[in-house]
């Protein structure tokens, strides 16, 4: 098992690997060159910086029985349906019934951004979503673990 992260704006990259050190699985932080990071501790990959580069690397890489943590619906679209679990940062495990879904309104709100309608965008990230991320995280791993 490997844990892949789509890194570039991920915020619970500490708890990540925290846990996965805990769980003894490698951990990848797959990330644009754009968003370099001086952290040695953490195994990373770094990709061009096209749009979907990141998400390219993790869709060629992840096998079923993975783990992936982003916030991308589409992405997560992509996995779901090959027994790769995925997670949001924000604690929201993904499931392959709730993706149409959750694609439909991904594209009802960039229908209304095209418009000109823009929503409030995404709260500040918070402790309790930290909270959140950690727990549906260890549950996953732990499960994966045979704990």
């Amino acid at each position: 098992m490997t844990i892949f992260v789509d890194a570039d704006a991920c915020p619970v990259k500490h708890e990540i690997f925290s846990l996965a050190r805990q769980y003894n699985v490698e951990s990848v932080f797959v990330s644009s060159y754009n968003h370099f990071s001086h952290d040695q501790t953490m195994k990373w990959v770094y990709v061009d910086t096209e749009k979907e580069a990141v998400d390219l690397y993790i869709v060629n890489h992840a096998h079923r029985g993975d783990v992936v943590v982003t916030q991308d619906i589409g992405l997560a679209s992509m996995l779901v349906n090959r027994q790769i679990y995925v997670v949001s940062p924000r604690g929201s495990v993904y499931r392959e019934e709730e993706m149409g879904q959750r694609l439909y309104a991904r594209y009802l709100q960039a229908k209304q951004r095209r418009q000109g309608i823009y929503g409030k965008g995404m709260k500040r990230f918070s402790a309790e979503e930290r909270q959140a991320f950690r727990k549906s995280f260890e549950k996953i791993l732990s499960k994966l673990a045979g704990k």
